[in-house]
């Protein structure tokens, strides 16, 4: 495993191409991108203020660099650097900016979501969708780039609207049976729809393409409902999470429940393995303590840390949550899945130091990795089964079914993980801290187990 040097960005503004050629990064108001095999700068734009949002069009060509509090969108050219577009939104505002899955529209999505309006890079030509609901997850688009769904509201009720995303027209307009839309979902197969209802009730809805209701699920009634909706990259799981603490899992066949995994403070399943993050400090010879050691703030002082494997039962940390706050932190806020589908990751918050991997083929506890701090970041390799994760701290924690590990990053100064995002190849890790990034490279040689 290797690291790179550290490289600045802003706002953890920093996105790998989809073809996973180029590394582009944000620093305030300049633009940066590098070849990610060499990490040289290809190109450096400057835009109009510092940028909010960024985000690379779907065939690598064109990125989109957006400034909410202007209103303004800049879109740069990586073939042609002479050329670019702005897009003024003016005195309505803007609040979202997205590329469409061709990558020749961009959505605008204005103040007080009064309007999207997208525009066309090709034409020029501007369209308008009006309503959209100001919701968690309230636009999705189909894996395959076909067809948009759009959270509405309207005369005090939810609706979705499936436009096809060729032309933007109307393909399906319906009412959905919830109180208070809070998201949507495509199935990655294009041919589901998850819809579900804010924290108030637990309701999850499914509907086909053309807007018909397929079944409705809800677990309980009266209390703080779902949290977190997931679906499986094989389209066969729908993973539910919720402020109960538990993750209910459907089936795409019946709709019905299949499992449902709960998070105890006590885990005493022997089928289970629990790691813990165990704390040490190196020993310091004298004749490391140096000035030079000092200044450069190396990792001479800091602690060192290792997995170890806790004989059962496991006592983990629960935290109680605030009542009379806003958003409470309990309930399952991550589920996430590997590429294969075999393992579900979760977090539950009011346990907030512990990842907890579930097998999919076994319907049962796998693994729980507790940890000293709370766990800021969980993501699968897009090619294996490998969770990377992080606790803001100067390590990254790696999750294989082989095992798992506690590496310390080796950069100068004081660089904590905050956020970390794989490339797409599964072959490194960005790792990205308050105003810096580095690279870590895998081992090539993992085998799949």
């Amino acid at each position: 495993m290797n690291f790179s040097e550290v490289f600045k960005q802003s706002n953890h503004l920093c996105k790998v191409s989809p073809d996973g050629k180029y590394l582009a990064t944000c620093v305030q108001y300049r633009l940066v991108v590098r070849d990610l095999s060499t990490l040289q700068i290809l190109q450096l734009y400057t835009c109009l203020d510092q940028v909010s949002h960024m985000e690379w069009s779907s065939d690598s060509l064109f990125i989109l660099c957006a400034m909410y509090k202007r209103g303004l969108v800049q879109v740069w050219s990586l073939e042609q650097p002479d050329w670019h577009c702005k897009i003024d939104e003016g005195s309505i505002g803007l609040v979202s900016s997205r590329w469409s899955p061709d990558g020749r529209h961009i959505l605008n999505t204005t103040e007080f979501h009064l309007r999207i309006t997208v525009w066309s890079l090709c034409t020029k030509a501007v369209s308008y969708i009006k309503y959209p609901k100001a919701c968690q997850k309230g636009i999705d688009f189909s894996r395959d780039g076909c067809y948009m769904a759009l959270a509405e509201r309207r005369d005090c009720k939810d609706y979705v609207s499936i436009f096809v995303c060729d032309d933007w027209h109307l393909l399906r307009h319906f009412e959905t049976e919830t109180q208070d839309l809070a998201g949507l979902e495509w199935s990655p197969n294009g041919c589901v729809l998850a819809v579900w209802d804010s924290c108030l009730e637990y309701k999850v809805l499914l509907y086909s393409l053309d807007g018909r209701l397929l079944s409705t699920y809800c677990a309980y009634e009266w209390s703080l409902g779902v949290k977190s909706v997931s679906w499986s990259p094989s389209s066969q799981f729908l993973a539910i999470g919720s402020y109960d603490e538990k993750v209910r899992i459907l089936n795409n066949i019946t709709w019905k429940k299949i499992v449902q995994f709960e998070h105890p403070a006590t885990i005493d399943n022997t089928k289970a393995i629990v790691y813990k993050e165990v704390d040490r400090r190196p020993a310091v010879v004298s004749d490391e303590l140096s000035l030079h050691n000092i200044t450069m703030g190396s990792t001479l002082f800091s602690t060192q840390s290792k997995y170890e494997i806790c004989p059962l039962p496991v006592q983990i940390p629960v935290v109680k949550p605030e009542p009379d706050r806003a958003n409470p932190k309990i309930g399952v806020s991550v589920l996430a899945f590997s590429s294969d589908s075999r393992y579900l990751a979760t977090k539950n918050d009011n346990m907030a130091t512990a990842v907890w991997v579930w097998d999919m083929q076994k319907m049962s506890l796998d693994t729980v990795l507790e940890h000293t701090s709370a766990v800021r970041c969980v993501m699968w390799d897009p090619r294996r089964p490998r969770l990377a994760l992080c606790t803001g701290n100067s390590k990254l924690y790696l999750w294989s079914p082989g095992g798992c590990v506690s590496v310390q990053v080796p950069a100068e100064g004081s660089f904590q993980v905050q956020s970390l995002k794989w490339h797409c190849s599964g072959d490194s890790v960005i790792l990205l801290g308050k105003d810096q990034l580095c690279l870590c490279y895998m081992d090539t040689d993992y085998e799949e187990k």
